[in-house]
């Protein structure tokens, strides 16, 4: 298997489990009829912060989940492909500080879903590339932002949906934002073009060829020996 298309299914692998959990959780509620509700955060409330860790992980119904399918699997993958190394520690944190956030500023009732992780991953891709000023990066960073660039609008309390978590959403944005920020040391980044510059001359000093071997040099065409007057 060629190695791009090998890098190319292994970052398809993390969102395509968490998807498969997801919606063995909604079939189950479906099938059994049991409510997994309570799974989500409950801000400022001990029977919500278990949910801190188990919020993303269920939804209101069928349509709920078919509407984060398609943003998770993309941005998730886009993460496991361009952050392959530390793609697991910027999930978890967006994951967990999302959660808190939520916890402290959400209000009274339970917030559930993958839309507020849709979030973290969308603002963390976006602030990441320009961060890093890589331009495969800034490129996707400039395609979530045409793909995604409206759904800021519900993470603002005066043009959410009644029914949203704004709190939710707002809380994923700010984990994104935050973790851009602190991973933007690692993974791929600029190559600074006077390091580049350098290393050519260096090459030119050390293991360049000699005048004598470039082409069309007058010296002593190759294979006769040298002439002395």
């Amino acid at each position: 298997m060629r190695p791009e298309r090998q890098r190319i299914l292994l970052a398809s692998v993390p969102p395509v489990f968490f998807l498969f959990i997801f919606y063995a959780l909604q079939m189950m509620e479906w099938g059994l009829e049991c409510d997994f509700t309570s799974w989500g955060v409950y801000p400022m409330k001990w029977k919500g912060i278990m949910g801190i860790l188990t919020h993303p992980l269920v939804h209101a119904g069928f349509k709920h989940l078919l509407a984060n399918t398609l943003p998770f699997l993309f941005l998730s993958w886009c993460l496991f492909y361009f952050y392959r190394d530390w793609g697991w520690a910027a999930l978890g944190f967006v994951w967990v500080a999302g959660g808190l956030f939520t916890f402290f500023i959400g209000k009274p009732g339970w917030h559930i879903g993958a839309s507020g992780l849709i979030y973290g991953l969308a603002f963390f891709l976006f602030f990441s590339g320009i961060l890093r000023k890589h331009p495969p990066l800034v490129a996707i960073s400039l395609l979530v932002a045409f793909l995604y660039g409206s759904i800021v609008w519900d993470m603002l309390p005066y043009f959410a949906r009644s029914h949203v978590s704004w709190e939710g959403h707002l809380s994923g944005a700010l984990a994104g934002t935050l973790a851009a920020a602190l991973f933007a040391s690692k993974g791929p980044q600029r190559r600074d073009p006077f390091e580049d510059e350098e290393d050519e001359e260096e090459d030119g000093e050390s293991g360049g060829p000699t005048p004598d071997a470039l082409p069309g040099n007058p010296g002593n065409p190759p294979g006769e020996p040298e002439r002395t007057p």
